[in-house]
């Protein structure tokens, strides 16, 4: 009777430990503390929403409170906890800071930060990042890529503020319609916060411009197309994602162009709107986002799990249908297509054009 109890309880704790052994264990950091708690919240709430309906799998909570010593310090706690894999890191100085010390462990990570040299320089640091986002560069690709064949046949000038960001956009807009053998009719630069741009919209017209790429703010675009209509000038003006802000004292007009990022909440699938709704969490900001960087974790886990192959391998060969649509990563880590689009302003919001 003895033996039988004995060998009754060793079963049942072999079957205890290969339950545990086939856990996951997924770790998560983000700005839970700090200016940035916020979105940190959101990105957490998403993912304990995609959690709930996974009970094999354990998700670990660090706050990274989105500086270089969050990052190291929640870093170490991850790699205490024996996770396989991280998502977050919403902020460069704590993902930069962690990854010298996930790489020494060969712990991947997902996030949604921007900078581009976290995948550009895979080759020389072996940082093994996936981004769930845009690159930092990828606004300029996507205005070129998508204006650049829809006024091939359109007399069109480039604009710009003189920031930065702006002739990075517009200079970027005039490079490729060079190499397509296009040349604009004028290109400018000029003062932004104005309460009118009349002499610019006058050398527009003058140009002969039916379309314009401003690298500028909504409300500079605003002033413009509000100066062309008294003017008489018809003119289709368009811009970069700076276009999605609030209204200033002039409001923006239908028919604004813009290159930009639809909004997390439009990309919901149906069964990721249920599963936060259930969770009573609401599709915004990062919780989407969030979301979808847990179920791709968990079945790039599984996968790498079952097939015997590093977690990298799995993330670079599979294709993940997630929360926010298909994910695909391409050999460096970033998305495999480029997530911008173009929008035209119906007077209310920004609405998809084909």
């Amino acid at each position: 009777m003895r033996l039988v109890t004995f060998t009754l309880l060793l079963f049942s704790a072999m079957g205890t430990l290969s339950a545990r052994s086939q856990e996951l264990v997924i770790g998560l950091s983000a700005p839970l503390s700090g200016d940035f708690q916020l979105l940190g919240e959101q990105w957490a709430d998403g993912a304990r929403a995609a959690a709930t309906r996974d009970q094999s799998t354990q998700l670990v909570v660090t706050d990274d409170a989105c500086t270089a010593e969050g990052g190291a310090a929640a870093a170490r706690q991850l790699v205490d906890a024996q996770v396989t894999i991280v998502i977050g890191f919403l902020c460069t100085p704590a993902i930069e800071a962690a990854m010298p010390i996930l790489k020494e462990a060969g712990i991947p990570v997902i996030t949604p930060v921007r900078t581009s040299s976290l995948t550009d320089q895979k080759d020389r640091t072996g940082w093994p990042v996936y981004r769930l986002g845009p690159r930092a560069d990828d606004e300029r690709e996507a205005v070129a890529s998508l204006l650049v064949p829809l006024w091939r046949e359109e007399f069109f000038a480039i604009v710009d503020d003189g920031t930065i960001h702006g002739r990075e956009l517009a200079e970027n807009l005039r490079a490729e319609a060079e190499l397509a053998k296009l040349k604009p009719v004028l290109v400018d630069t000029f003062r932004p916060q104005m309460d009118n741009q009349i002499g610019l919209v006058g050398r527009l017209r003058r140009a002969g411009a039916a379309y314009v790429f401003v690298g500028g703010d909504r409300s500079d675009v605003a002033i413009m197309a509000r100066d062309a209509g008294n003017l008489d000038y018809s003119v289709t003006f368009a811009g970069g994602e700076a276009l999605r802000s609030a209204d200033g004292p002039v409001p923006l007009p239908e028919g604004v162009l813009m290159v930009g990022l639809p909004e997390w909440r439009d990309l919901a699938t149906p069964e990721a709107n249920e599963v936060l709704q259930r969770a009573g969490v609401l599709a915004e900001g990062y919780t989407l986002p969030g979301l979808a960087a847990f179920e791709i974790a968990a079945k790039a886990s599984r996968e790498a799990m079952q097939a015997g192959v590093e977690m990298t391998d799995a993330l670079s060969r599979l294709s993940f249908s997630t929360g926010m649509g298909e994910i695909h990563f391409n050999e460096k880590g970033d998305l495999a297509d480029n997530p911008y689009r173009l929008f035209r302003y119906d007077g209310e919001q920004f609405v998809e054009t084909d």
